[in-house]
């Protein structure tokens, strides 16, 4: 456990075996959030793991499960952290005007990743450019 506390991405040198470790994995993650993308393919759908890792760098959604992507508990943890990361959000959720909120009050230029409808939709266009008065 040594390496990957001291440095995360140390998890991509690992054993395919340790890789798939979960503890290992979640102390890679915690360290670096981008260690999850060389954690075992099964611990890409693990809630906890996926949520400690997005909560650090919402872009990081892009290596969690389909599954998790379509979590709105775990999207929205995303997009507090980064509204861009609703750009790998599940068509739905991308589409759920609570989690197009959150991702636009981070940064309005994720409104280009929501629907035509959000993207009309005046309450959701004024918070995005109250963020980002281009958007």
């Amino acid at each position: 456990l040594k390496p990957v506390r001291e440095d995360g991405l140390a998890l991509k040198k690992a054993s395919t075996e340790l890789r798939a470790d979960r503890d290992i994995a979640l102390e890679a993650v915690k360290q670096n959030a981008w260690a999850l993308q060389y954690a075992g393919r099964e611990l890409h759908a693990d809630k906890e793991i996926v949520l400690e890792a997005v909560k650090q760098d919402g872009w990081v959604l892009q290596c969690a499960s389909r599954t998790l992507r379509a979590d709105k508990g775990v999207v929205q943890a995303a997009v507090k952290q980064s509204g861009l990361a609703l750009k790998f959000a599940s068509g739905v959720l991308r589409a759920d005007k609570d989690v197009v909120m959150e991702a636009v009050k981070t940064c309005g230029w994720a409104l280009k990743f929501t629907t035509s409808d959000n993207q009309k939709d005046k309450e959701i266009v004024m918070e995005a450019v109250k963020k980002s008065p281009q958007a």
